[in-house]
């Protein structure tokens, strides 16, 4: 797979992409939220996001159980709503659906409510790396598999 990934990034010329990050956002769980940077989507995101999928297709099965997420002792189970958020994101979250973000952590909400309230300074970058990860729960990158350096 990691070896399919690579030929479809060598393609591509993402160092030359000019991204914005443009607001916070955060999705509530219990009293936390996970809180992240929103990446405005561009064609070239979504087409290699289009890519990938179909690239890896092969690849993936339609459900999965906690076996094939990281978990910990502490906590040893993987939510059900982790579960069902990947088995549905390439119809829920690709597409004209997608929305490129940068996940920066766990916090509470009254915190992350707060942090929606602040103005947001927007700003421009190109990528520079891309990884493959292995989810933990609330879809968070939990243990880095594959990292590719791109070139200019």
């Amino acid at each position: 797979m990691f070896e399919a990934v690579g030929r479809v990034l060598a393609k591509e010329k993402p160092t030359e992409w000019r991204l914005r990050a443009h607001k916070y956002y955060f999705i509530p769980s219990d009293d936390l939220g996970l809180a992240g940077i929103v990446i405005e989507p561009t064609d070239d995101l979504r087409r290699l996001q289009r890519n990938l999928i179909d690239t890896v297709a092969g690849f993936t099965v339609p459900t999965g159980t906690a076996r094939a997420f990281v978990t910990t002792k502490a906590a040893p189970d993987i939510s059900q709503p982790t579960l069902d958020y990947v088995a549905s994101f390439v119809p829920n979250a690709s597409g004209d659906k997608f929305n490129p973000h940068v996940t920066i952590g766990l916090g509470r909400q009254d915190y992350l409510k707060g942090m929606l309230g602040e103005t947001f300074k927007t700003f421009t970058f190109s990528p520079v790396g891309v990884s493959v990860y292995q989810l933990g729960n609330l879809g968070t990158a939990s243990k880095r598999l594959k990292t590719w350096r791109l070139k200019p």
